[in-house]
C-alpha cells in the first residue's frame, strides 16, 4: 500500500473510488444520498494545493494499475487558524487501521502549517466515525444547529 498526497492525475482514480463505495458509506461522507458521482464534486474533491486545502490517498497495486482505498482531506477555515478534515475507506477496507493511518498524516500535516484545530461534521449515527475521532484524541458535541449531526474538534497544539 502507497499513502501520498493526492495528485491531479488520480482523478479517475478518485472517481472509481467515489463510485463503489456502497451508498451507506458515501452518505456518512457526504451527510446525503446520491446513486451518480457528478463531475463537479469531483472537481472540487480534486482541488487541493498541498497547504489550505489537503488530501492524502492510499493506493494499492491490483491487475497492473493503482486502485484507490481511501483518502483523508482537509480544508481551512477560519483564515487559516482551524481546518475541517474528512476521511472515506473502500468498504472492503474498514475496520483495518487504514482510517487511522490516513489521518494521522493529515494531522501530522495540519500542525505542520500552523492549524490551531482541526474539526469533523459527521452524522451522530456513524459510530465507525466516532470510534476513529475517539481514538485519536477529538472531542465529540453534538451540533447545536442539527441533533443528526456530531462535531468531532482536535486541538493541534
Amino acid at each position: 500500500m502507497l499513502i501520498r498526497m493526492l495528485r491531479a492525475d488520480d482523478r479517475a482514480r478518485e472517481e472509481a473510488f467515489l463510485a463503489r463505495l456502497s451508498p451507506q458509506a458515501r452518505r456518512m461522507r457526504f451527510l446525503e444520498n446520491f446513486n451518480q458521482v457528478n463531475a463537479s464534486l469531483v472537481d472540487a474533491l480534486m482541488d487541493v494545493d498541498g497547504h489550505s486545502r489537503v488530501a492524502f490517498v492510499a493506493l494499492i497495486h491490483e491487475g497492473g494499475s493503482l486502485r484507490e482505498i481511501g483518502i483523508s482531506r482537509y480544508s481551512a477555515e477560519d483564515g487559516g487558524r482551524r481546518c475541517e478534515c474528512a476521511v472515506t475507506v473502500a468498504d472492503e477496507w474498514q475496520g483495518q487501521g487504514l482510517g487511522v493511518l490516513l489521518m494521522r498524516h493529515l494531522i501530522d500535516t495540519a500542525r505542520i502549517h500552523g492549524f490551531a484545530q482541526m474539526f469533523s461534521i459527521d452524522a451522530a449515527e456513524n459510530q465507525p466515525m466516532r470510534d476513529l475521532a475517539g481514538y485519536l484524541g477529538f472531542h465529540c458535541r453534538l451540533d447545536p444547529r442539527d441533533h443528526t449531526q456530531v462535531i468531532h474538534t482536535l486541538d493541534l497544539h
